[in-house]
């Protein structure tokens, strides 16, 4: 059970750093495909996550960036 939930932390681990660079490059697309990846696997995002993410969005003004991120449910 232990290696499933390691496994786990680390694709999330890697998801969000996906999602952090893809933010800062402006790549929308990508940001909506890992988005919908981390809905599937997680239903929910943390709320310093988010919070980390639009800020970064915010930095690059990037509206449908924002918008996007700013529409993921907060794991509660």
């Amino acid at each position: 059970m232990r290696t499933n939930k390691t496994h786990q932390n680390k694709a999330n681990i890697g998801n969000f750093a996906a999602l952090n660079t893809s933010i800062v490059n402006e790549e929308e697309q990508l940001v909506k495909k890992l988005l919908v990846k981390e809905l599937l696997e997680n239903e929910a995002m943390q709320e310093l996550e988010k919070n980390y993410l639009i800020d970064i969005a915010k930095h690059k003004n990037n509206r449908t960036i924002i918008k996007l991120l700013e529409d993921i449910p907060l794991k509660q």
